[in-house]
Formats: structure tokens, C-alpha cells, sequence
């Protein structure tokens, strides 16, 4: 049984992963896995489409030539933007495993399933053939990942019971969150009884850069770093398999490797500030941008969209008195289009897991950085 190969409860999500120079910095990449292995823990997330490519190509490079394909678990997924029939999925699939240098995955996960998403995917029979590869030995378990409503994620684990996992995003601020609905999807996948795979626990770094009034809060506990309160606030939930973190550098590892290596669930004392932090957070109006990047490949006008949010944030967050983030926003935009640039297509909004109003946001933001 592949689930009893994961050696522990904390994933490696290779979707940020550490770069230089526009490619993936393999040696400090390197550096993270002999890390994360020697800790114990042996679980890997990819995708094909992660880094535009380059997630698959790094694995192989830093994971699966350095060590026996028994030392570690892979997940890879199938992404709606690579197939548009049936016919398309297996040749797919075969490339990806050679692309990771593999003869099997672990776990292979139907991705971002939604409302559209799932409908394409019934259709084009992706999720017998993804069926059919496991009886074929190619796939040992499969799953999916999962962006939208709990109605949603029910009806999916109700027409399909032979899935084995659910990834869900699941975090303290997106607990109640309507868009996210953390909580109802966690309890769809109690009710349906399917081990859960929490991705976004810090959601995406917002969690670890917390305004001032919540980060002294977590600072007074004096038990961590702010992104170990919310990885442990996610692993502690029961029936939880599988905690992922997208750790782009070796000190981000260290910190969570320190944070699960020694897991412990949250006391009634870290719950209660926690819930402090989240009020202090839903009180604000910051953009719930995790930086996943689905937004930036379709863009017409090459906008860096999730880096512009976070000089927004970042600007927001000290109460305008920020100067860095409009260094930071003529940065990014030097070579790349501005906030002012969008043409309202809104292909960045159908592939949003956090449902954001991306057009609208945009205007937010070249109103502030663009006309001073």
C-alpha cells in the first residue's frame, strides 16, 4: 500500500520552488530535499504545469535520479489546460512520468477540480482512465485537489467513491471563508470518509508576513514562527494524511521541518490567539492572493499580477507609509505590464482558486501606484 509508504504527516509542494535567474535553483533545491529526507519525511507534490514546466524537470534533476524510487512519494496531477480530449490524457501521462524520471506516481490527482473543471473532466472519461492506469500499475492511488464549494466536492465524492484522497485548502483565515469554505469542504471529506491533503496551510506567505497588531501576538507566545502555528493548526485536525508546504528556500524548510518533526497540536492558549490573528486579518482588506500564479500564464499583457498584489499588500499593511512596495511595483512591472495595462479579458479570474475579482483589483492597484 502506497499510504503506508509515507513515512509522516508533512508534504514538500514543489509549486515555489527556490529560483535564480528565471530557472529553478537546483543546487539550493538540492540542499532542501537531502533536508526534508533525512528529517524522515519522503512526500513530494508536483504538476505539470508548476513553474511553467520547470517543477516536473527540477524533480527529477534534485529527487528522482539522487535517490531509490523507494526512498520517496511522488504526486503529480492532471491539469485541465493540457488536454481537451480523452485521447490526450494517457500520452500526457506517460510524458510526465518520464519528465520526473519515473515509472510510477504514488498518488495522481485530478487538479483544481471546480464546477466547469469536473464537467470537462466527465466528459473526456478523465477520471476512468486515471482509473484504468492504476489497475495498469502505473498510479497507486488516485485523488483530487479541489478549489471551489463543499456542494461541489460532494457531488464529485458522491459520483465518484473510488477516489482515495482529497486535497483541500485549508487554513485558519479560510476556515469560515465563503469563497473557500475550508471548514464545509473539510466535513464533506469526514462525511465521505477520504483522507485529507491540506495545501495553503500558510496561504501562501500571508500567514508568515502578519500586520503588526497580529504578529506581536504570536511573537508573545514565544513557541514559534508564525508559519509553525498555521501548519500545526492544519495538521491538528483529524483525519488530516498530509500537510504541504511550498518552502522556497532552505530556512523555510529548516522552520518547518523543526515545526513537524516535533509535531504538536495547537493548546487551547495558541487556538485562542490564533482566532486573534484571524480577526485582526478579516478585519483589514488585503488581497487573498496566495501567489499560486494559475492568473499569470493566460495573461495577455504579461502582467505580474500576484507580485503587484503583494506591493498592495505590502503598502496596505503599514498604512501607506511603505516606500518599498512602489520600488518593488516599478520593479516588477520594468519589463512586465502594470496593473493599468490589464484589458479586462478575464482569463486571470476563471483559473483563480480564491475566486478574487482580479480585474477590478487591478484597478485598485494602478489607481495607487500609477498615478502619483
Amino acid at each position: 500500500m502506497v499510504f503506508e509508504k509515507v513515512k509522516k504527516n508533512f508534504g514538500f509542494g514543489c509549486m515555489r520552488l527556490p529560483m535564480k535567474d528565471g530557472e529553478v535553483d537546483k543546487a539550493e533545491f538540492c540542499r532542501m530535499t537531502d533536508a526534508f529526507l533525512e528529517a524522515g519525511f519522503n512526500y513530494f507534490d508536483t504538476a505539470h504545469g508548476y513553474l511553467d514546466g520547470k517543477s516536473e524537470k527540477a524533480i527529477r534533476k534534485c529527487v528522482t535520479s539522487r535517490y531509490p524510487r523507494e526512498s520517496y512519494t511522488l504526486t503529480n496531477k492532471l491539469t485541465s489546460m493540457f488536454f481537451h480530449t480523452q485521447e490526450d490524457i494517457r500520452p500526457l501521462f506517460f510524458d510526465q512520468l518520464k519528465i520526473c524520471g519515473v515509472e510510477y506516481f504514488d498518488f495522481y490527482l485530478m487538479h483544481a477540480q471546480n464546477s466547469v473543471f469536473f464537467e470537462k473532466y466527465k466528459c473526456q472519461k478523465a477520471y476512468e482512465t486515471a482509473f484504468r492506469l492504476k489497475e495498469e500499475g502505473y498510479i497507486g492511488h488516485v485523488g483530487i485537489s479541489f478549489h471551489d464549494k463543499a456542494e461541489v466536492l460532494d457531488k464529485i465524492l458522491t459520483e465518484y467513491p473510488e477516489i482515495e484522497l482529497v486535497q483541500i485548502q485549508f487554513n485558519y483565515i479560510d476556515l469560515e471563508n465563503p469563497s473557500v469554505e475550508s471548514r464545509l469542504c473539510y466535513e464533506v471529506c469526514r462525511k465521505h470518509q477520504k483522507p485529507i491533503v491540506v495545501m495553503e496551510p500558510v496561504k501562501g506567505g500571508m500567514l508568515v508576513g502578519l500586520p503588526p497588531a497580529a504578529d506581536k501576538i504570536l511573537k508573545d507566545l514565544g513557541g514559534g514562527s508564525n508559519a509553525s502555528y498555521a501548519l500545526r493548526f492544519g495538521a491538528g485536525f483529524e483525519g488530516v494524511f498530509m500537510t504541504l508546504s511550498g518552502m522556497s528556500n532552505l530556512a523555510q524548510m529548516q522552520d518547518n521541518l523543526q515545526t513537524m518533526s516535533n509535531f504538536t497540536p495547537l493548546s487551547s492558549a495558541e487556538r485562542e490567539a490564533i482566532e486573534q490573528v484571524r480577526r485582526i486579518l478579516l478585519s483589514g482588506d488585503e488581497i487573498a492572493c496566495t501567489g499560486c500564479r494559475y492568473c499569470v500564464s493566460g495573461c495577455p499583457k504579461h502582467i505580474p499580477i500576484p507580485e503587484l498584489f503583494s506591493c498592495m499588500n505590502q503598502n496596505k499593511r503599514y498604512f501607506g507609509r511603505d516606500w518599498n512596495s512602489t520600488v518593488y511595483y516599478n520593479t516588477y512591472t520594468k519589463t512586465r505590464g502594470k496593473a493599468g495595462d490589464c484589458v479586462e479579458c478575464g482569463k486571470c479570474e476563471s483559473v483563480c482558486p480564491q475566486h478574487l475579482p482580479i480585474r477590478k483589483l487591478l484597478k485598485d492597484v494602478a489607481a495607487h501606484f500609477e498615478t502619483k
